[in-house]
């Protein structure tokens, strides 16, 4: 009797454990998990949206959307050009572990203005690395791909069920049809803007859901190159004051609309009940192009490993979960957003795949903060100028040279490898990046050079030295 009356305690036990794990674990049950939208915007810089300080673009969707959850301050791309960013991202590692450094080809610029031999880089994403995509789907996920991939030919290759076009190319060629590089859109009209195109399928695809969780990867090609405007916002801009630098119209056009239809899909979220259950992060890729919109006070933009090239405009919303109306100083970096991403999802990462991030969701909850940690960039490339004798990048004809660069606390430092050129700057004081203070404080320099270089022996990452034998010293 009593050995019965064990068992009897005993199965109550795991009854009970096992419905409290359904409740609030829901691993298994994908009707209970938070849908999950990440976007990434393309050469939007860290001062193109109201929520970050623009007086000149105008942005009233996202800034409505980051004042009910949590914006970043100190957000980072891991790379400051778009393939290698988007690849740290999409992988949750640094460039070292899958080989993309940058878009095309590492030998960037003249052969003789370059003293090494650039790494070479990878154009495609190794197809045994196993990207965010491919672990939701495996965990019950719908997974939608929306705008440029650039990671391989075809994303449904790499974990998505659906492809918005989605290819190889860094650029739609054209916003206006035809779409050059984009030809699986067809345009309904001769006029209609890739832009709008891109959301109308991107809603057709929310609109298909019924109650699978899904996760959309929602990357349009906007705001990148060619700088094409929309054109019934163009008169506004064309009549509006310059604001810190910033006075393109034909780009301030683009991200105006680029936000009417972020509009559009919340609105649309909001009116079929799933915002109420949907998980949102906002970045994006790299700084903007510094010859069309001006991050002030950043210095340079896209390319460099200045803050202009690197940081970010981020938030982070969840109803109910992420604190309405809170900010965070703390640096962060879309390396984050693989672990994140998983944590929310309730999904483990897969066995043996190493994560470079860690997760912020302790933070955006509320739950605890975190330790204060080195961020860490390779670039062991050549990356040219887009404007002749721009003072704002290294030199006059590269954004960078190879090197690499650490963020610890208020301190960056970069290490250029041709002449072990070092500029360590304090950001809480030079935002700007205008004082080198390697030769004043050289304790700091040593400091932040040894966490470097241990970093880089640790992860095997590629540091040219062959000399260049078309290389000519200017």
């Amino acid at each position: 009797m009593k050995e019965q009356l064990n068992l009897l305690i005993v199965l109550i036990v795991l009854m009970t454990s096992m419905i409290g794990c359904s409740k609030s674990c829901s691993t298994e049950n994908s009707g209970e998990r938070p849908n999950i939208i990440l976007i990434n915007i393309d050469d939007m810089g860290w001062r193109d949206v109201g929520f970050m300080g623009s007086e000149y673009y105008e942005t009233p969707n996202l800034d409505a959307l980051a004042a009910e959850g949590m914006i970043f301050t100190n957000a980072y791309a891991s790379a400051s050009n778009c393939a290698p960013s988007r690849a740290n991202m999409m992988s949750g590692q640094w460039p070292q572990r899958h080989g993309i450094y940058t878009v095309g080809s590492s030998e960037r610029g003249k052969s003789s203005t370059r003293k090494l031999i650039p790494v070479k880089n990878n154009q495609y994403i190794p197809q045994d690395n196993i990207l965010i995509p491919e672990v939701l789907k495996k965990a019950g996920y719908l997974t939608c791909h929306s705008g440029k991939w650039h990671l391989n030919d075809d994303p449904k290759t790499k974990g998505f069920d659906v492809n918005i076009g989605g290819n190889h190319s860094g650029g739609p060629g054209s916003y206006y049809p035809p779409y050059k590089r984009v030809p699986s859109l067809i345009a309904p009209s001769d006029d209609y803007y890739l832009t709008n195109l891109i959301m109308d399928k991107t809603l057709d695809f929310l609109n298909s859901v019924k109650d699978q969780a899904f996760f959309l990867y929602y990357s349009p090609y906007a705001v990148h190159t060619p700088i094409q405007p929309y054109k019934e916002l163009l008169a506004k801009y064309e009549n509006k004051p310059e604001w810190n630098g910033q006075n393109n119209a034909k780009y301030a056009t683009m991200v105006e609309n680029l936000d009417t239809q972020i509009g559009r899909m919340i609105t649309n979220l909001k009116e079929s009940g799933q915002l109420e259950n949907t998980f949102i992060l906002f970045i994006s890729d790299n700084g903007g192009v510094y010859k069309i919109t001006k991050q002030w006070p950043l210095r340079s933009g896209k390319g460099a490993y200045y803050e202009g090239g690197i940081r970010e405009p981020m938030f982070a919303y969840w109803k109910g979960k992420i604190p309405a109306g809170t900010k965070s100083e703390t640096p962060i970096s879309n390396l984050d957003f693989y672990p994140t991403i998983l944590e929310v999802a309730g999904v483990s990462k897969p066995v043996d795949k190493v994560l470079d991030g860690q997760s912020i969701l302790p933070l955006l909850t509320n739950q605890s903060e975190m330790d204060t940690r080195p961020l860490y960039w390779h670039f062991p490339i050549y990356l040219q100028a887009y404007v002749k004798n721009d003072t704002t990048t290294f030199d006059p004809l590269f954004r960078t040279r190879p090197g690499s660069a650490i963020r610890y606390g208020d301190w960056k430092l970069i290490q250029y490898f041709e002449y072990n050129d070092i500029e360590l700057y304090n950001l809480k004081e030079d935002l700007s990046e205008q004082n080198n203070l390697a030769k004043s404080n050289p304790e700091k320099a040593k400091e932040l050079l040894e966490l470097l270089d241990k970093w880089r022996k640790n992860t095997d990452a590629p540091v040219p030295t062959e000399l260049n034998p078309d290389y000519i010293l200017n």
